[in-house]
């Protein structure tokens, strides 16, 4: 995916991290991840987030994290 995965907009949950196109924060998949939910499950409970978008982001975490250990 090589389009914007996040956006941060005053307007839309004033400024908090959303995923591009919707109002769901990044930070909701990261909870549901911390309480064992799977994948699937987040994208149930927030249809307007792809599951491109949540596997692209992830890949990009990890992505920073190894560069930040590196």
């Amino acid at each position: 995916m090589g389009g914007k995965i996040i956006d941060r907009n005053p307007g839309i949950l004033g400024g908090t991290p959303v995923f591009t196109g919707t109002r769901v924060p990044v930070r909701i998949l990261m909870e549901h991840l911390e309480a064992g939910d799977r994948l699937d499950d987040f994208l149930k409970d927030y249809p307007t987030v792809t599951r491109k978008q949540a596997v692209a982001l992830l890949e990009r975490m990890t992505a920073q994290l190894v560069r930040d250990v590196e």
